[in-house]
């Protein structure tokens, strides 16, 4: 059986429309309700409004299906009052609770998260131009240092980086000239799509100031005491969490990184031995750390496997790297969907109902006429076309070679 192939949809203001999803050939739609305020309750009546709109189109008469299916929330943002184990987290966790409740009563059935502190995913370069003229999005380490420690002024900064990348960051934030240096403030702190804060250097300092007396230790519990909070609600709701990586995964401006690690998603997962208590496999993300045993990970964690982001990441030895190719890069996308695949036939040999995981292509390049379009940094239409394809046909490839069942 084939994985459930998904697409991110970022709502009614998406340049990639409901109709292009479907040509695309997916069937799935990843999304969230964005427009409400962090750490507030989705409506019942908001959520089945979204869910009619995605799977059925009004604008005909009788209406007709789309042939769509909302089929992960992505994601129910966690507050951070929560995250820092803050004495009103418990009011906070209750609307959380009834968040979940409501995906649920609308048979929405997997919620992909993540618990990273202030920012969520961070770039410096959301246009790297590649060898062919396509864009990708970039982490470049010495631009993303010379920010911390020359725009931000974040105390101490310096004590988080190598001579050599405190060297290097020197001479990368003289080279930048004040349009440059406005841009990368603007990529990091700003918002990136799915974020929904931005702050300002003043108000971004403030944030990290909250975060000074809580290291990975502190944070770990934060989040084991939110899990045992929500996974008996989301058992109840029928609705299978899934925790995405650090992105990147590892530390930023000094702040707790507690998905980042093969040791980490084992923690987090014992907290509530569960398949309720899952993850995300988003190979981009743990495959920037070398260390991460992608495959081995499936192989030892997949029955809680919830969902997989399926992209790849091209390192360049310092920390730097940038979303590369789909079947490029440093990621082994052959025996990532084998084992995925391996995981699916386990399932269905002791007959559970969610043999099939949902995947989506992540992070596609900007190419072709997207290039003078506007789009979201990584969620073009004809990059993430591209990437589907790509996986289509090598999942195909894999289940008609047989592979999967030996």
């Amino acid at each position: 059986m084939s994985m459930e192939q998904t697409w991110r949809w970022y709502g009614p203001n998406d340049p990639v429309t409901l109709a292009d999803i479907r040509q695309a050939g997916a069937t799935g739609i990843v999304t969230a309700l964005h427009e409400i305020p962090i750490g507030e309750v989705w409506p019942i009546e908001v959520l089945r409004a979204r869910k009619r709109l995605i799977e059925w189109d009004d604008s005909k008469t009788p209406a007709k299906e789309r042939g769509l299916t909302w089929s992960v929330v992505e994601s129910i943002p966690v507050h951070e009052h929560i995250k820092l184990g803050k004495p009103d987290r418990d009011a906070w966790i209750g609307k959380y609770k009834q968040s979940i409740r409501n995906v649920g009563e609308i048979g929405v059935k997997t919620v992909c998260y993540n618990f990273m502190p202030v920012v969520d995913w961070t770039r410096t370069n959301l246009e790297f131009e590649l060898e062919d003229g396509a864009r990708a999005l970039a982490f470049d380490m010495l631009e993303f240092a010379a920010f911390d420690i020359y725009i931000l002024n974040r105390p101490n900064a310096e004590a988080s980086y190598s001579e050599e990348i405190l060297k290097l960051a020197k001479s990368k934030f003289e080279s930048l000239s004040s349009e440059q240096r406005y841009v990368l403030q603007k990529n990091v702190i700003a918002g990136l799509p799915g974020a929904q804060e931005g702050y300002t250097i003043e108000q971004f300092l403030e944030k990290l100031d909250e975060y000074k007396d809580i290291d990975d230790q502190v944070y770990r519990e934060n989040l084991a005491y939110f899990l045992k909070e929500i996974i008996p609600v989301a058992i109840e709701a029928g609705v299978k969490m899934a925790i995405h990586p650090d992105d990147p995964p590892i530390p930023l401006f000094g702040l707790p990184r507690v998905v980042s690690t093969e040791s980490d998603l084992a923690a987090l997962l014992d907290v509530i031995d569960s398949p309720y208590n899952g993850f995300t496999m988003c190979t981009g993300s743990y495959g920037v750390r070398p260390d991460n045993d992608l495959t081995g990970m499936i192989e030892r964690f997949g029955a809680k496997l919830n969902f997989a982001h399926l992209r790849s990441t091209q390192r360049d030895g310092m920390g730097s790297f940038h979303e590369a190719g789909h079947l490029r890069g440093d990621v082994d996308m052959y025996a990532v969907i084998l084992e995925i695949l391996k995981e699916q036939k386990r399932r269905e040999a002791v007959y559970r109902p969610d043999v099939q995981i949902p995947m989506r292509a992540d992070h596609g390049h900007t190419i072709l006429d997207d290039l003078n379009k506007k789009t979201n940094p990584g969620y073009s239409a004809i990059g993430l076309l591209r990437g589907m394809a790509e996986l289509r046909g090598l999942e195909l490839g894999i289940e008609k070679s047989s592979v999967v069942y030996k």
